[in-house]
């Protein structure tokens, strides 16, 4: 069940939550893979800083909502 999420008296939906923890993990996950030299494989580095961002978000929907994979993001 996808209920809102209580922070200090304001209720706030748990995927609005998730985006606001998946943006800085990917900014993280991002200069990691910099750092290592993964970004010279990748043809396009803002499609795929996007696509990470998504995945991330898809990731941690699921996991905050409980709901099956996917389904948190993608109906």
């Amino acid at each position: 069940m996808t209920g809102e999420i209580n922070i200090a008296g304001v209720f706030v939906h748990p995927l609005l939550v998730a985006a606001c923890l998946a943006l800085p993990l990917a900014q993280i996950v991002g200069w990691a893979l910099g750092r290592v030299g993964f970004y010279r494989l990748v043809w396009h580095r803002g499609l795929f800083d996007v696509a990470l961002l998504v995945v991330l978000w898809a990731g941690l929907g699921t996991l905050i909502t409980g709901a099956p994979i996917g389904a948190a993001l993608f109906g």
